[in-house]
């Protein structure tokens, strides 16, 4: 089983606190597929986790007033909508059923979206933007280890995610509220852990040897290096 982110006046304080929890450049090209899991849960999970930002970011959009904002977040869901879609073909083509694929990882994989969903809505656009694009990266790595079919999907997660105007939205809150600021990087702190263990728990072995750790360090120091862009774009310290 698998297991499973322009005050004229300064405003009445805040007390800001966070819920309680209940590219990858030479990352593609390394090659650890004795460590992949089989083809079947590299697509259920990949297809789920679409479909499972897609969710987040529709709720999201009904809890939003502003327009821009819904405009921002609707743009994300349909991008995640799309790749969900193209990936659920890519098993269909396989000759398998894409909701029996998908079901041994749909209470894992809500769980995480339930640990990483924030107490406002910006912090919850700030875990999409960084869990999505973590395990985008990190699947994208694994697809080398199935052929014709991991070519497919990376060639569905290699477009873009249209997640620019929430990140426009993100940076001009970081930029102009100091307690967000640290809020949304203690969060983003967290989020980051969450998603690492995810991607761990993806491989096939359940403990890694030293020489297996070896063959992933690649990988996720490259993820490391791409989050690490990624809040720069935000404004924030990874």
């Amino acid at each position: 089983m698998v297991n499973w982110f322009f005050r004229r006046r300064r405003p009445p304080a805040r007390m800001l606190r966070l819920r309680p929890r209940g590219d990858m450049g030479d990352a593609r090209r390394v090659d650890f597929e004795e460590l992949a899991p089989d083809v079947e849960t590299f697509l259920g999970q990949a297809a789920y986790l679409q479909l499972g930002y897609f969710e987040t970011l529709t709720r999201l959009i009904r809890a939003t007033p502003e327009l821009e904002e819904k405009e921002a977040l609707s743009l994300a869901a349909g991008a995640a909508l799309v790749k969900h879609r193209a990936i659920v073909d890519i098993i269909r083509d396989r000759g398998d059923e894409p909701t029996e694929i998908m079901r041994p990882f749909q209470d894992q994989l809500d769980a995480f979206r339930r640990a990483t969903v924030g107490a406002r809505p910006r912090e919850t656009m700030l875990s999409v933007h960084i869990t999505a694009g973590m395990l985008d990266d990190f699947y994208l790595a694994l697809a080398s280890s199935y052929g014709e079919t991991g070519r497919r999907v990376a060639k569905v997660l290699s477009v873009g995610s249209d997640r620019q105007q929430i990140v426009e939205l993100l940076h001009g809150t970081i930029e102009s509220d100091e307690e967000m600021r640290s809020l949304l990087s203690l969060w983003a702190r967290r989020l980051v852990g969450d998603t690492l263990l995810i991607a761990r728990a993806a491989l096939r072995p359940q403990r890694l040897g030293s020489d297996d750790e070896k063959k992933v360090e690649p990988v996720f120091t490259a993820l490391m290096a791409a989050h690490a862009r990624r809040m720069d774009g935000l404004g924030l310290a990874a």
